[in-house]
């Protein structure tokens, strides 16, 4: 059964303990007093609190040791029980004289306050039908979660003499819920004081907005490109130049046709009658016959030749010959060939044989020319945006200077190889992808520089806007290796404010003090102080916790 405990203060009166209990929403209330008893000193407060209880449905039980609030409440019928964790009783105490109805009890025979003693008092008469009663839902009453037995003293008990527990020392209430509050607070007093420390040491800052009227400078500049180092007054900017590099390569289906059979082969003898020296003839000398030609596989020399009983008697010389194409068509019987190559020689032919016919789909130069074109055609868009990733330094990229620069493509199999069946060959290619870009702080030297000429040392006039987020490079030319390419863009110029006296003069100031000196300025349209939080109405003294921003309109 549950209950609720309700720790009673020594400045709490009647009337606040009868609230409280109200305001419980359990049906056992464990009263705890404090060391000094203070209310619950009054037998007529106990029996109040008893009858409001009663009115309210709720069955009250008080946790002390206090002898003398013990007797008392014995005579209101109260249980009593020594601490939250032990069970509850109705205190034996003499039985005390009293007129029916009448909740006055005599002071003489029931002590009452600390200083009183009631122990070894017998207990002198019975009870009343109602403690009999309170006894029995005593019996049931559950203070920490445990079923409560006390013993029931009966409506008509013989006088006993019994003596009362001896006067001890009141244990301290469980504080645990008290320590958890402490803990929280200390945790919630550490927070606040951080945020205090922050929100007037860290947090105040400001930002002035200045609207300044400016004047537009249009800039364009003609440059040379190099890579040396910028130089402004030789009007050179250095070029950054990145490289890809990658193969590249497209699928084809071979459409060329060649006999891929053997040769025919064989030996000729060769004839040197017309001359008086030795005739060299080199390997891949062709002879033909028939329309048919044979050419040597190895170099020869055929000697002159002689007289022999007056009859010319020519040199010869064997060599070894091969068909010039496969096909059975070269296995050629014995026969003259006429030479293509050697003047004075004529030959002899033995029989050839060993030629065969074998037509296969092959790769033929048109076809890789075909494949070439393809190769050529594929798009570069995406191998150019990882090379324009390559920039880093928010450089400004000159489109024009990009290059794309293909090696020989090489086809696989090669051309004469065979090859057949759909995309069954492949043309790869190495590409080198090149693009130049000028430096961000390059290009700011040269457009300071063209606005510095512009303001020609006038000290009231300053740059606000160099324009270098509104570069354009145009006009890119490469002549003769020497490359050029314009820079373009529009400036502006306005009254020289300096960021640090606008600072200076605005430290500790509130926003309108700030405002209506800044708006003084000549050149100074408009100001306005923003500051992050609600609580910083004043510019902070801490030059870095303020910033200086410039609105620019032309003028």
């Amino acid at each position: 059964m549950n209950k609720d405990v309700i720790y009673i203060d020594v400045e709490d009166d009647i009337t606040a303990i009868i609230g409280k209990i109200k305001a419980s929403k359990e049906k056992i209330v464990a009263l705890v007093p404090p060391k000094r008893i203070g209310v619950l000193q009054s037998a007529v407060n106990l029996h109040l609190l008893v009858r409001m209880a009663k009115n309210a449905d709720k069955q009250l039980v008080l946790v002390t040791n206090n002898q003398a609030l013990i007797a008392l409440s014995a005579a209101a019928a109260i249980p009593v029980a020594k601490n939250l964790q032990s069970k509850p009783e109705i205190a034996q105490i003499p039985a005390l004289a009293v007129d029916e109805g009448d909740d006055i009890i005599d002071g003489s025979q029931l002590p009452v306050g600390e200083l009183a003693s009631t122990a070894d008092e017998p207990e002198i008469g019975p009870v009343s039908k109602k403690r009999a009663d309170v006894n029995n839902l005593v019996d049931t009453l559950d203070v920490d979660g445990e079923q409560a037995v006390a013993p029931i003293v009966g409506a008509a008990t013989a006088p006993v003499k019994k003596p009362l527990p001896p006067r001890s020392t009141i244990k301290v209430p469980n504080f645990s819920r008290f320590r958890k509050k402490l803990f929280l607070g200390i945790v919630v007093l550490v927070v606040l004081i951080g945020f205090i420390v922050w929100a007037n040491v860290f947090a105040p800052s400001a930002t002035i907005v200045i609207t300044a009227k400016t004047i537009a400078s249009p800039i364009s500049q003609t440059v040379s490109l190099g890579t040396a180092a910028t130089n402004v007054s030789t009007d050179t900017i250095q070029a950054v130049t990145q490289t890809l590099q990658k193969n590249v390569s497209v699928k084809f289906t071979p459409t060329g046709s060649q006999d891929l059979g053997a040769k025919a082969t064989g030996t000729m003898t060769l004839q040197n009658a017309y001359s008086s020296n030795s005739i060299d003839v080199p390997s891949g000398s062709s002879f033909t016959a028939n329309g048919l030609s044979f050419l040597t596989t190895q170099d020869v020399t055929v000697p002159a030749g002689g007289l022999s009983k007056g009859t010319v008697v020519p040199g010869t010389a064997t060599v070894n010959v091969q068909a010039s194409a496969p096909g059975p068509s070269y296995n050629l019987s014995p026969q003259a060939y006429n030479s293509d190559d050697v003047q004075g020689i004529t030959a002899q032919g033995g029989q050839m044989s060993g030629g065969t016919s074998n037509v296969q789909t092959v790769v033929s130069a048109s076809d890789v020319a075909t494949a070439t074109q393809a190769l050529d055609a594929l798009s570069t868009d995406s191998d150019k945006k990882t090379l324009y990733a390559q920039f880093k330094n928010q450089e400004y990229i000159i489109d024009d200077t990009f290059n794309v620069s293909r090696a020989t493509p090489v086809s696989s199999p090669a051309v004469g190889a065979q090859s057949s069946g759909a995309n069954s060959a492949t043309l790869t290619s190495a590409v080198t992808y090149t693009v130049s870009a000028l430096a961000r702080p390059d290009i700011e030297q040269f457009l300071k520089s063209a606005l510095n000429q512009q303001i020609n040392g006038q000290s009231e006039q300053r740059i606000y806007d160099d324009g270098i987020n509104n570069v354009v490079l145009a006009g890119y030319s490469d002549d003769a290796g020497t490359a050029s390419i314009n820079i373009a863009t529009t400036g502006q110029v306005g009254p020289n404010i300096n960021d640090q006296s606008v600072i200076k003069q605005s430290e500790g100031e509130k926003s309108g003090v700030v405002q209506q000196t800044l708006e003084s300025i000549d050149g100074i349209s408009d100001a306005e102080v923003k500051f992050p939080y609600f609580w910083v109405t004043t510019v902070p003294k801490d030059p870095s916790k303020v910033d200086v921003q410039f609105k620019l309109t032309n003028g």
